[in-house]
């Protein structure tokens, strides 16, 4: 497939008034001004005249498939709240890719996210970066798996909880158990790493036994590759905890929601941590909320901290990432911050920047063409491509 005549948005060193881009096997493989262009034998081409190509779209916080459109229990998949510690659990074994707000996405020009569990567990499980078209079968549309593990704070697992008359129903209780498991995880760490070097030995001690939960969380201890931790945190409180558990125990982290982003933001920028927020597109629905603004992409931009906006679909519908950005610069973001919290920044968040993020050569041929502007709520997507094929092409 080759895309000519087209005003190309790279998210990258440069853009180009007037270019092409040529995608083959899945990546592009070519991209330039229109002057450098010469056409294949038999090769696809469509005109982009009066159009401009942008990266595929990436919601970095989300629940698509996890939660199945208009239906009840039997589509809801995403929390199991009957142990407040699941690290084991893997959303790529409750995705359903077959969900219409798969479609949905790709209409809108979505064609990657990362989604996953819930947030009713301190310990929820971990996620998968995949893209929203391309397959009926979840393996094949990922992109990492697992991609980070969930932990969630604050009034979720406390509501959960106390309907059980269990713990945790305090914000101590959950981080408690947060820091037990953790605990228990790099204790099985190291039991193993002592059984490997004196395996063979005269000193040789017993296996460990196994542990799938700690199992689960032996990644977030990798040097060299460790595994995302995402903790959700809405207030302020929430929000520190998260970083302090974090630095006790070495972890990666991002900081998901951030509603209390824009009263900490000077403190944040100390720290300059990853963080994903959204909705932007919602009501104050409960007391650990009081905060949520629009303008909270602006304060953090300020300070120089980078972020990318998320739906947390189904609480604001997939489609909508575009105008939850577009919400962004209503509240003083601005036009460019707001095409790289949904395109280049969630994937460098994500650890994926590799592959997708932007338009470059080498990388995953995911691009959408817009005849007008993408954060317009009068504009959609003319056609969306993901891995170099025809996703959706509209009407």
């Amino acid at each position: 497939m080759v895309i000519t005549n087209v005003k190309i948005i790279t998210m990258a060193q440069r853009d180009f008034d007037c270019g092409f881009v040529r995608c083959a096997d899945g990546v592009f493989t070519e991209i330039g001004e229109m002057s450098g262009f010469a056409p294949l034998p038999g090769e696809e081409c469509i005109d982009g005249k009066g159009l401009t190509l942008y990266p595929g779209f990436i919601d970095a916080h989300c629940h698509i498939g996890m939660w199945n459109d208009a239906l009840c229990f039997e589509g809801e998949d995403g929390n199991e709240d009957t142990d407040p510690s699941t690290p084991h659990l893997r959303a790529i074994d409750s995705v359903n890719p077959l969900d219409r707000c798969f479609s949905d996405a790709v209409s809108a020009g979505v064609t990657s996210v990362c989604t996953g569990v819930g947030s009713s567990n301190p310990i929820g499980g971990s996620f998968i970066i995949m893209k929203t078209w391309g397959s009926r079968r979840v393996d094949r549309l990922a992109v990492k798996s697992p991609a980070a593990i969930k932990f969630a704070l604050g009034e979720n697992p406390k509501n959960t909880y106390n309907d059980r008359d269990e713990a945790p129903v305090t914000r101590m209780a959950t981080a408690a158990i947060i820091r037990e498991q953790l605990t228990k995880a790099r204790r099985y760490r190291d039991d193993l790493a002592e059984y490997e070097r004196l395996k063979g030995t005269e000193d040789e001690i017993s296996q460990p036994d196994f542990d799938m939960k700690c199992e689960a969380l032996l990644p977030l201890f990798d040097k060299q590759h460790p595994l995302e931790a995402h903790f959700h945190c809405h207030r302020a409180d929430d929000i520190f905890t998260a970083m302090r558990i974090s630095e006790e125990f070495g972890l990666k982290y991002v900081l998901i929601h951030c509603t209390d982003g824009a009263v900490i933001a000077d403190d944040l920028a100390e720290d300059k941590p990853a963080i994903v927020l959204g909705p932007i597109f919602g009501d104050r629905g409960k007391p650990e909320l009081a905060n949520h603004d629009i303008s909270t992409p602006a304060e953090l931009s300020k300070r120089g901290l980078k972020f990318a906006i998320c739906t947390d679909h189904p609480e604001t519908p997939i489609q909508y990432l575009p105008l939850t950005a577009a919400l962004a610069v209503r509240g003083g973001l601005s036009h460019d911050e707001a095409l790289r919290a949904v395109t280049i920044n969630p994937a460098e968040i994500l650890g994926v920047a590799d592959r997708i993020g932007s338009v470059e050569v080498g990388k995953d041929a995911d691009f959408t063409l817009f005849s007008g502007d993408p954060l317009d709520i009068m504009t959609t997507p003319v056609l969306t491509v993901i891995g170099g094929k025809t996703a959706y092409s509209r009407p």
